[in-house]
């Protein structure tokens, strides 16, 4: 796992299977982000067994299967689609296309597991929804900053646990490193990545949801600039957002591509969840000018005083065993499809209002 490149970064955690070999089997199909890596780690060590993994690019396969020597190379993706085996497919598609892909695993009788950003329009939202209501299967999304970083779920028990008190607001921070030379030509077109809000914005908006215990949410700020990349001129270099959410809870969140070289790890993400009786700063990625720093740093103020937190290694990943068991049992306790599609909602929508501050 390289920690300075972003789009590559796939967190390994402890092996936890809560279902035996062939219990659970899943397959992949197209390659084209670099976190169906951490998709497929994730699930493997919930017990998932993959099968088939399938992409238009056979380079692409190859590379797959150097790390996964499991896999299976499909002959098309059809045959993925059609495996009895095979009851989720996880993919990591242009972005554009996740939607229109994952309609149709689930009207092949599959669940879906998609990389965020899991729509670039409310037209493919609304067909996922019909779909789902049709054929009774899941539409997951891959939000990873937070179900993939023991921080966030570090800090997740603890506001359940009451030890900030209510929560009324949310700060999100989502710096990435652009490393463009390394990025595909999609990348950089509006209208097959979305927009930065609706890219990496779902991430931040998804935790405000969860970590606010917010259903609904109305965007009240959002703007987009392109500050420093005038050769990708649909590029969203930077991006804000503030919500205010049904129950009365706010947010506010920046995105941007300006990771300098200097800094270890491919962005310093943070959160700060701000309560009645407290707060909760998680910083994920890094703790800045500290040698051998390796993130997962969470830092509790309450009543009690302030208590700092290493939550690397301590509570695991486990929406990934969750899901699994969801899709078996069909039950909705690791996610609700509501929330997964609500994140997807709000990040459309704070896109499409946008105002453009630069150039």
């Amino acid at each position: 796992m390289n920690a300075a490149d972003g789009m590559n970064y796939a967190p390994k955690g402890k092996a936890e299977a809560v279902v035996k070999p062939g219990e659970f089997v899943f397959s992949v199909a197209h390659l084209d982000h670099g976190h169906i890596y951490g998709m497929c780690n994730a699930l493997t060590e919930a017990g998932a067994t993959l099968k088939y993994v399938w992409d238009p690019d056979p380079k692409k396969v190859e590379f797959f299967i150097k790390t996964y020597p499991q896999a299976i190379p499909a002959e098309s993706e059809d045959q993925v689609l059609q495996d009895k085996e095979t009851m989720m497919v996880a993919a990591a598609a242009v972005t554009s296309e996740r939607g229109p892909f994952g309609v149709k695993v689930m009207e092949h009788g599959k669940d879906y597991f998609t990389d965020k950003a899991p729509f670039t329009t409310m037209a493919q939202l609304e067909k996922a929804k019909e779909t789902v209501k049709k054929t009774g299967k899941k539409y997951m999304v891959y939000y990873s900053e937070r179900l993939h970083v023991e921080g966030a779920i570090l800090a997740g028990y603890m506001v359940d646990a009451g030890e900030i008190g209510k929560v009324i607001s949310v700060s999100g921070f989502g710096p990435h490193r652009l490393g463009a030379k390394n990025r595909p030509e999609w990348f950089f077109q509006k209208e097959k990545y979305g927009g930065i809000l609706c890219d990496i914005g779902s991430h931040q908006i998804e935790q405000y949801l969860h970590f606010a215990g917010e259903e609904d949410a109305q965007v009240t700020l959002a703007r987009i600039g392109n500050y420093g990349h005038p050769d990708y001129p649909e590029l969203d270099d930077f991006g804000d957002c503030a919500l205010t959410g049904k129950n009365g809870t706010t947010n506010y969140f920046r995105v941007d591509w300006f990771t300098p070289d200097g800094l270890r790890t491919w962005g310093d993400g943070r959160t700060l969840i701000l309560g009645t009786e407290g707060f909760i700063e998680i910083r994920k990625y890094i703790n800045l000018a500290t040698p051998g720093d390796g993130g997962n740093h969470v830092f509790l103020v309450n009543g009690k005083g302030e208590q700092y937190f290493d939550a690397t290694g301590k509570t695991g990943f486990p929406f990934f065993g969750g899901l699994i068991l969801d899709c078996l049992n069909r039950t909705e306790k690791a996610m609700t499809q509501a929330h997964a599609f609500k994140a997807a909602e709000l990040c459309l929508k704070a896109q499409e209002q946008a105002v453009v501050i630069a150039p």
